[in-house]
């Protein structure tokens, strides 16, 4: 069973920077995908960034690119995202996601999903 453990949200300043992990486990042998979705009140689930199995590569939110960063330690499956140059915009919970998907980025492909943390950009 898949398991995903998330840590690193908070409250933040525009243009600060946070740093969220995703911790998971359970994989076996199988490929993951590990990615990032958000959802902002009012708004759907959508895709961050995650890293493919397919090729190892992040890839991101066109409104994301730039100012944040995915990195996976393979031998921990975990998953980095550094947020930086942060903008109220960003204020959403975040969920970290699991997908045999070779390059998710619908919700419907994800596998599993952790609990969600808040993020929150604000002066």
């Amino acid at each position: 069973q898949v398991q995903l453990v998330e840590s690193g949200g908070g409250l933040v300043q525009p243009g600060g920077s946070l740093r969220l992990s995703c911790a998971a486990s359970g994989f076996g042998s199988d490929y993951y995908a590990i990615g990032w979705f958000r959802q902002a009140p009012g708004k759907e689930r959508e895709f961050v960034a995650a890293i493919s199995w397919a090729d190892g590569r992040a890839y991101y939110a066109d409104s994301v690119k730039g100012r944040f960063t995915g990195s996976r330690v393979n031998a921990k499956n975990t998953l980095y995202l550094q947020m930086n140059s942060l903008k109220p915009e960003d204020t959403a919970v975040y969920y970290c996601a699991a997908t045999r998907a070779p390059y998710p980025r619908q919700t419907n492909e994800v596998n599993y999903w952790g609990q969600g943390t808040q993020v929150t950009v604000s002066s």
